[in-house]
């Protein structure tokens, strides 16, 4: 009789996987403040995510009523793409 073994994600690798996908499905990307204030995400994945080039990071100013506002925009990579796919084989 074969033995299937089913592979868990940790808790942090499955946030991960969330922060990826939630990116890949946003096309202009998301800014970190978002990421972190209105999603939960911590400020370490996020740069993780772009050491690991997974993702990019760019400063872009953008105006919040009157004010040029600074922001940094995060945009998923190909190798990012590729990571949600492998995952989906079973992670």
């Amino acid at each position: 009789m074969t033995t299937v073994r089913i592979r868990r994600l940790s808790p942090q690798r499955r946030r991960t996987l969330e922060l990826l996908k939630l990116l890949a499905n946003s096309p202009h990307g998301a800014t970190e403040a978002l990421l972190v204030r209105a999603h939960g995400f911590d400020g370490d994945m996020i740069d993780g995510l772009v050491r690991a080039r997974l993702a990019t990071a760019g400063r872009e100013t953008m105006t919040v009523g009157a004010k040029p506002v600074e922001v940094v925009r995060l945009q998923i990579t190909a190798a990012g793409r590729n990571a949600i796919e492998e995952c989906r084989g079973g992670c």
